[in-house]
Formats: structure tokens, sequence, C-alpha cells
């Protein structure tokens, strides 16, 4: 997967390559990516013979031609003559800030070495991936860096990252470490970004690139609602199934930023990291730093070969343990149905309904700790709130057994209240500055991570309560972002590291816990959406998609979502009508065909519904048990964009191909619409398939190419339409 012959550094996947050189000075240059090549013969655009002479600043005075400034460099560093945004940039001894990284060696090995303290992606055996090690060095500063590149070859991408090591006699400062940097030759491109806000995550961003920088980014101390760690160019003319696009996406879930500059000579340097933004790390002699991973795919074949690369890569070998290949179960919430207000009987009641109807897992969320009887007190004491539950929490998981249901339960370990134990006993344990008022969201404050005792004292305090019953469940909540930045136990000189060293404490706390309960689901949530990102799939191998339940909303949200993470990370509930967030009312059949479109759930009051609504649920469930293993582990398609009409459609193939699920959804109706046909994707052109709904076989080039009809028994919005397929 990986040679190096005649100076030029050839990674090769099936359908990927990416060509790298060491020019005659030293300097590393990139060569190319895009579809394979039998071999790297492309002309390396290193050597500049054909830019027309300009003013720039040369590295030596015997060649007229070389400049940095006009070169495609590897991981560019700053202050030699090269203009545009680079990967790295430090401040040594003497405050200045500028650096000459020069190829030193490299190595080339099987497999995938793990990053120490950081998620990344990884292999099961040495055979699935090559990995490059490169070794750049400052020779004035003795600051050396390791670049790693890693090529899955059946799941074409290759995963990048930096590690820093100062081997010179002086401290040195990173004040910017970014993980991957790629200089195209081109600029024609559009930009595509996941943006939004709380309630309205990943939505679709489009853009064409212009001349300058474009970025995104996150300073929340989250990946964040509003941007997503994920980047694509695509070409002007790429749809779901054509055209070009390169995507990088960041093994991280902190501050980040991602970027595409476009230069004076209509080349694009795309580029993704740690947020510079208030980070700094100081490098005292014989210290490292290691930058999280960015994973890079290509796709020919438009957005949906992009997507399905990242599926695979994530959902096999990102993804971890007991619950990686396994089914979801299907669960019930209280929250939408109780908020703080329940006792053992009202949720045993729920529960009991719920076994009647084959819902397989309860979860109860906030509210069963400490004094919790709103969102005001009680974050960090961890102890059951025995006025709600006056037998403890292992006699209502007992009960809830009994009804035939698993046991779930919500945490939000990160956050502390000033109304509190823990607080009142440690008020230095969160994140503040000294002197500085400490702002509050949702009445709670943020607990100071990048402490070791403050992380060793929440591990033992939610292991104490996973081991105090059969839980097999955790909702893991982060419902705020960070502000004032500092921790009481760094110098002044580290108090930019802060955020960092906060991510790698939230990774060392995940990591015990989930260590210690490997049996138990985890899911990811952070207001919703916040956070979801690859860093925290690498503990949790799936995410609450967004606090907004609305079947209209989520469709662009979960249609968003897919661009990059599969199927399987994405939680999905059927709520109550009016809807909690935008007070809309939609079908429980149209609800139900969308939260099937993720890993299903309810959350709502059961006991609430109506006899035929129960049925409803009960058929959905019925339904949905049948066709977890297609929807969670097939390959998806998107088939229509709630972005740019009033529907939306995609569907899932089976990993062997033999079955296949597709919904279809109509947000508004309209008048003498005419006759509407979905074309399918990823079927078998030469088999036939049987349609349930429609009681007949039709060929796989039919259903591709002809399509089905969209036919609904009567005119309304908000609807739905579900096809089941299964090959002959």
């Amino acid at each position: 997967m990986i040679t190096f012959k005649d100076s030029t550094f050839h990674l090769r996947s099936q359908a990927t390559s990416y060509v790298l050189a060491i020019a005659a000075s030293g300097e590393l240059v990139h060569a190319y990516w895009g579809a394979a090549l039998r071999e790297p013969e492309v002309l390396h655009r290193f050597n500049p013979h054909d830019i027309a002479f300009a003013p720039r600043l040369l590295q030596d005075r015997d060649d007229l031609i070389f400049s940095l400034d006009t070169t495609p460099r590897e991981y560019p560093d700053y202050g030699r003559g090269d203009f545009r945004s680079p990967a790295i940039q430090v401040q040594t001894a003497d405050g200045s800030t500028i650096s000459a990284l020069r190829y030193v060696s490299h190595s080339i090995r099987p497999g995938k070495p793990a990053l120490e303290g950081l998620p990344a992606t990884y292999v099961e055996a040495d055979t699935e991936a090559d990995t490059l090690e490169i070794l750049l060095r400052d020779a004035l500063t003795g600051l050396e860096v390791a670049l790693s590149y890693t090529v899955f070859n059946e799941l074409d991408a290759i995963a990048r990252s930096a590690r820093f090591t100062n081997k010179g006699s002086q401290p040195v400062r990173l004040l910017r470490a970014l993980s991957a940097s790629v200089d195209l030759p081109e600029a024609g491109f559009e930009l595509l970004q996941l943006s939004g806000a709380w309630a309205r995550e990943r939505h679709v961003a489009r853009t064409p690139l212009r001349s300058g920088m474009q970025s995104l980014e996150s300073r929340r101390g989250a990946s964040s609602h509003q941007q997503n760690p994920f980047i694509a160019l695509l070409d002007p003319s790429a749809t779901e199934d054509t055209g070009r696009v390169y995507g990088m996406n960041l093994v991280y879930s902190g501050n980040f930023l991602a970027q595409a500059e476009v230069d004076q000579l209509a080349t694009t340097r795309i580029s993704i990291g740690i947020n510079p933004f208030d980070f700094s790390w100081l490098l005292e002699p014989g210290e490292s730093f290691q930058t999280p991973e960015a994973v890079l795919v290509f796709s020919s074949e438009g957005l949906n070969g992009l997507s399905q690369r990242y599926h695979r890569l994530y959902r096999t070998r990102l993804c971890r343990g007991l619950w990686r290949d396994k089914v979801r179960p299907i669960l019930i919430n209280n929250w939408e149905a109780t908020y703080f207000d329940f006792n053992a009987e009202k949720i045993e009641a729920i529960a009991s309904t719920a076994g009647e109807l084959g819902i397989e897992l309860f979860v109860l969320d906030d509210g069963w700790f400490g004094h919790r009887n709103d969102d005001c007190t009680s974050l960090g004491d961890w102890t059951t709130d025995l006025k709600k539950l006056p037998a403890g929490l292992p006699d209502l998981v007992g009960r809830i057994n009994a009804r035939g249901l698993r046991f779930g339960l919500w945490f939000e370990p990160e956050m502390i209240s000033p109304d509190s134990d823990l607080y009142r006993a440690h008020p230095d344990w969160c994140l503040h500055v000294a002197g500085r008022d400490r702002t509050e969201g949702r009445q709670q404050l943020v607990l100071d991570f990048s402490r070791p005792e403050v992380c060793d004292a929440i591990i033992e305090k939610i292991s104490a309560v996973l081991a105090s019953a059969p839980i097999t469940y955790v909702k893991w909540d982060m419902n705020r972002h960070m502000s004032e930045i500092g921790s009481a136990s760094l110098p002044p000189e580290r108090q930019r590291e802060t955020a960092h060293r906060y991510m790698l404490g939230l990774y060392r706390v995940m990591s015990e816990i989930t260590g210690r309960f490997p049996e138990v689901l985890f899911e990811s949530c952070s207001g919703g959406g916040g956070r979801f990102d690859p860093g925290i799939l690498f503990y949790m191998p799936q995410t609450w998609t967004s606090d907004d339940s609305d079947a209209v909303e989520r469709l662009k949200i979960q249609y968003g979502t897919s661009i990059v993470y599969p199927v399987s990370a994405q939680g999905a509930h059927v709520s109550a009508c009016p809807n909690h967030q935008v007070g809309r009312v939609t079908s429980l059949a149209m609800r139900g065909h969308v939260a099937m479109s993720g890993n299903f759930g309810y959350e709502l009051d059961l006991n609430q519904l109506t006899p035929e609504e129960r049925e409803t649920v009960r058929a959905q469930v019925a339904l949905y048990k049948d066709l977890r293993g297609v929807i969670q582990t097939g390959t998806f398609y998107r088939l229509r964009s709630p972005f740019e009409g009033g529907d939306a459609a995609w569907m899932s193939v089976s990993e062997d191909g033999s079955r296949a699920v597709v919904f279809y959804f109509q947000v508004l109706a309209q008048p003498n619409p005419g006759t509407a046909l979905l074309r399918l994707r990823g079927l078998d052109a030469d088999r036939r398939y049987r349609v349930a709904e429609l009681g007949r076989s039709l060929g796989g080039d039919v259903l591709m190419n002809a399509g089905l009809r969209v036919d609904f028994p009567h005119p309304g919005d908000f609807q739905s339409l579900i096809w089941q397929l299964e090959r002959e």
C-alpha cells in the first residue's frame, strides 16, 4: 500500500492514490491526491518551471525558480516565504516564530499504531493497513515532527497525524499544530460543511470557493452544534453519485479549525486540526505533543461514495467493543414524558406498557439523583434521590427488569452545579479564572477535567452507580460549552493548554469507565447533537443526534449527519405531538419512519396514547426488529435531499445485498403533483427483488432506472412511505 522510489512516496488503497515527495532542498512537497494510479507518474508540481515570473522569495540564490510561496507543501511551516496559512507555527526561546522543517528519515510498517491518550481509527490485523512515518527536523531548535500516514486498503481512507518532540536544549511553544494539510492544484471547487445550531445541527451548506480564506471552527470547548469538524471540496457538478469529492474529518471533540485557502495562482490549501485560537503548548526539552488524527477520504463517485467510505471505516474501525457489531435495542426514554416530575410508580407504569408493546430498554433520564427537581442543582452528586425513588435505584431496576425491559440511566459527568455537595466541598474543581465571575449555563459549571484528581473522582462516582445495579445503557450528556477556560492547577505559562488538557482528561475518563463496564451500551449526548464527532464515537458507538425530535426537522438533521457518520451512530426517537421543540403535528407513521432511519426509540408517555396508537407502536417495534440489521449495518444511499425540495428519501442495502429498505418522506403536499418516481441505488441490475408493499417482483435494473412510483392513498402534508425489498 506504500512504496518509496526516486524520493517519491506513493500511498495507494483500492481506489485512491496519495503522492508526496522530497525536494532537493529537503522540503516535503505534495504531488497528488485522487483516483488510484498504477504508478505515481505525475508531473511533480513542486517543479515550478511552468509558473510565470512573479516577485517571490527564494530559498536558494542559485535556484531562481523554487519558492515556497508557489510550492505545494505537505506540512507547511511558517516564516520563510510561504504566505499561505501554515500547519505549524512555533515560538522559540528567543521569541521568534520561524521554523525550517526538512526531511530526515522515514519508515514503512504494516498495521497502525495507536495514538497515546487520543481516539483514533485502528486495525484488527496488520494486513489491513500500512503506516508511513516521515521524520522532519528543524536544525536550529532541534524540534522534530513525525508525520504519520496510515493507508486502509479495502476501506479506502488515509489517517494522518503529527507528533512533535523537542530534541533541543531550550523550550519551544507550539502556537499552531494542525493534523493535516493538503495543497490541491486547482480552485474550481465547492466547499461543503455541516453547520447549524442547537436543535438544528449539521445542515448541509455548499458554496463555491473564492479567492482567500474560507473556514469553519469551534471555540466553544466542544466540536459544537454550530459546526462539525468536517470539510469537503467537491467538483461543482458533483452529485450524490458522480464527481470528485475530497473530505477531511478530525477525530477530536474539542476546539477545531477546518479551512480552505485559495491563493493567487488558483490553487487550494485545505487543512484541519486543533483550533490555534487561544491554544498554545509548551514543550520542554524531551517532551512530546501528539495531534489528533484526521481522516482523509477521496471519492470519484460523488457524495454517496464519500459517505459510504466514512461509514464503513467508522462503523468497523473506529467504534469498538461489544456493541460495535450488535443490533441496538429499541428503547423508551422518559424525558419528554415526565421531565423532572416522576416517581418509581410513574416510571414503572410507562415501562409496563413499553414491555407489552415489545420495547426492549427503559432509559431513566435527568432527575433521579441528588435533589434534582429542576436544572438548578445537584450535578456532581451522583447518589439516588430517595424522595423520588424511596427504595433506591436497585429496586427500580429490578421492577423494570421484571417488566421484561433492560434498564438505562442518564448522567452528565462533566458538569457541576454550584448548588451541590461536590461544589461546596471543591469550589476550585470547575474551570475558572481567579478574580473573574463564573459564567453559568443551564445553572451549571464545567468540571476541570485537565486535573487528574477531578477525573479520578468522577470515574469512581459513576462507576459506583453502574456497579450498584444491572444497568445496561448509559446516556452521557454534556449541556453547556466552556467559558472562563482556566485551571487552578496549571501555571500561567500553560493556561492556554487547558482546553486540550480537558479533552485528554475526558478521553481518559471515558476510556476508564467504558473499559470497566464493557457490556454497557453508551450513547453520547451534548444538548442533543452538540458533540457528534469521531472522537466520541471511539468510546461510545452512538450519539443522540439532536434534541429536536420533530420528524420534519429530523429529515435535514439526519440527512446532513449521514454525510460523514453511519446510521448505526444516530439515535432517533418518536416523540409526542404537538412536538415539544417546534409545535408541529405529524403522523405517528411518519415519526416512526424517520426514527427507524437510525437507532430507534420512543420519548413520550406511552400511557397517553390511544388504543389505536398503541397498536401502531406495536407494529412499528415489530417492523424495526425485522429491519434493524439492514438499517444499522447496511450500505446507505441518499436518494432525495430535504435541502433541495419538499421531499426526502434514502435507503439501506444489507451487507450481502439480499435485502433493502427504502424510506420516502413528503413534507408539504402539492395540488395536481403529477407522477413522482423514486429511482433506487445499490441493487443488482441482473437480479429481481420482491417488493413487499407492492406484492410483486421487479428487476433491479427497473428499480434503479425506471424507479418506484410514489403514491399516497390520500393527499396531505407530512406523509411517508416504506418499501421492503428482498432479492429473489
